[in-house]
């Protein structure tokens, strides 16, 4: 058993009694203050690297335990074992995030919302790393750094600039799609409870016997949809910077379980050539007339995190920690992103954050020939660190996680490909037709107000074009609510 860290006498860290916290060691009263207090250079030393560098992308962020309860049969479908039977329970952390803002941002501001989940499973943990959209602003990783770029601070000025944002959305309209969602209704969740979770990605399920399927994830808040007005957020933000991390907090220690019903979309395999759209396009949805989403469980948080730091801020997710029965597309985001998560949390935490309690696998033990570095707790002793070995050491199964998929043709810098209904335009515009005419008109006023205060005109019609493009319209009432503000 551990002992109790929180009672006792006051130590220093190597476990020895402190006499006097209060007054550091010194050169006779009044005096220059000495070396060897250990206490005091002690303290200041850990005060100085008690931070690690927070996320380059959704530094700010809340998190909670729970469970996945399966309430359907899916093994036509997947051999994951979490999934293998109704009524089985997987222990799982959520955490909550935005995207831009950083450690110390506001969080009732417009902006997508991380929801990153990680499932305790039999076989190792299982990663699924999505937003509350079903959708992106860039379908390749290779124009990610450019596009955060343009969402962070100016290196000139500091402050998050008009002029950035909209010269990369107007010379992109892959993003029209995901830009329409994101000043629509939804862009500013009243909560976390009140929002609906996406694996936005397209992933790839396999049965027992080798059959593919597509998918896509769908997490439908139970507490039902919730979001709040720009003027209300803007007042919010400045009054409660930590709104949504005190709401779910708050509920969870209420006993008020915030929930969702998970569901899935389904593709066979050999549907997805032939599809109207590019499967695995980031920006763009799959029609749910086309491929019905089927509720397959129920997600539950109910337990708060015990310290934000060691649990959230170190807590790691990456989409390529897959388990067997499900695996990636060919969706060239997530395929960046599989190198890029794991990496960025190397980096961050250290090369062996996966020791920590919060993102170690639970059901089973992680057998690696790993060794050594930052936070290596030394959990393999004195074992062999190489296969093959005849030691008795870990070894491969022999039996792939998912299937795989075939590919033809030269490498190079391909562009995805292309199918009857890709272009970058349709689904913005179908998205806006399907908008009431009161949700019509706070798009148009929240993309106008935000236009405006691009400092060249160019900037502006090119960002207005895309619009147009969608819809004639909607771009219509937008290039007037622009003039009105901009004069």
């Amino acid at each position: 058993m551990e002992a109790d860290v929180t009672q006792g006498p006051l130590t220093t860290e190597a476990g020895a009694p402190v006499s006097d916290n209060q007054n550091s060691e010194a050169a006779g009263v009044g005096g220059p203050l000495l070396i060897q207090d250990q206490l005091l250079l002690e303290k200041l030393a850990h005060f100085n690297r008690e931070r690690i560098p927070e996320r380059v992308v959704h530094a700010r962020g809340a998190g909670a335990y729970g469970t996945f309860t399966v309430t359907a049969d899916v093994t036509p479908y997947t051999r994951a074992g979490f999934l293998s039977e109704v009524g089985k329970e997987t222990e799982v952390f959520l955490r909550f995030s935005t995207v831009a803002g950083n450690l110390g941002a506001a969080d009732a501001v417009r902006d997508p919302r991380g929801f990153a989940l990680k499932f305790y499973t039999e076989d190792g943990n299982y990663d699924l790393v999505g937003n509350n959209t079903p959708i992106f602003f860039i379908k390749d990783g290779i124009k990610f750094p450019d596009f955060i770029h343009t969402q962070k601070r100016d290196p000139y000025t500091g402050s998050q600039e008009a002029d950035n944002v909209w010269d990369f959305w107007g010379l992109s309209p892959e993003a029209t799609h995901q830009v329409t969602w994101l000043f629509g209704d939804r862009g500013i969740p009243a909560s976390y409870r009140h929002m609906n979770g996406y694996g936005s990605h397209t992933f790839q399920w396999t049965n027992e016997a080798g059959a593919v399927f597509w998918v896509k994830y769908h997490f439908k808040t139970d507490q039902g949809i919730k979001n709040l007005a720009a003027a209300d957020a803007e007042r919010l933000a400045g009054k409660d910077p930590d709104s949504h991390q005190r709401d779910l907090r708050q509920a969870i220690e209420r006993g008020e379980f915030p929930s969702w019903t998970v569901q899935v979309q389904i593709m066979p395999a050999e549907d997805a050539a032939a599809y109207r759209f590019n499967p695995f396009d980031l920006t763009k949805v799959w029609p749910h007339a086309d491929y019905p989403p089927v509720t397959i469980g129920r997600l539950e948080l109910n337990r708060n995190p015990e310290n934000v730091f060691a649990e959230v801020e170190q807590s790691i997710f990456s989409p390529a920690h897959f388990v067997p029965g499900i695996g990636p597309s060919p969706d060239k985001m997530l395929q960046a992103r599989l190198f890029a998560y794991g990496d960025a949390h190397r980096y961050r935490v250290g090369i062996n954050a996966d020791h920590l309690p919060v993102n170690r696998p639970h059901a089973t033990e992680a057998r690696t020939h790993g060794r050594d570095g930052a936070l290596y707790d030394g959990r393999h002793k004195g074992a062999k660190n190489y296969e093959p070995n005849s030691f008795g050491g870990p070894h491969q199964t022999d039996r792939p996680l998912w299937s795989a998929t075939a590919v033809t043709g030269l490498t190079g810098e391909h562009p995805a490909p292309s199918h009857s209904e890709d272009d970058d335009f349709v689904q913005a515009g179908d998205l806006y037709r399907l908008m009431s005419e009161d949700e019509k008109e706070r798009l148009i006023a929240n993309l106008a107000g935000a236009i405006a205060g691009v400092s060249r005109d160019d900037l502006a019609e090119r960002a207005i074009g895309n619009f147009r493009r969608a819809d004639a319209d909607f771009g219509k009432r937008l290039e007037a609510a622009v003039q009105a503000m901009r004069g």
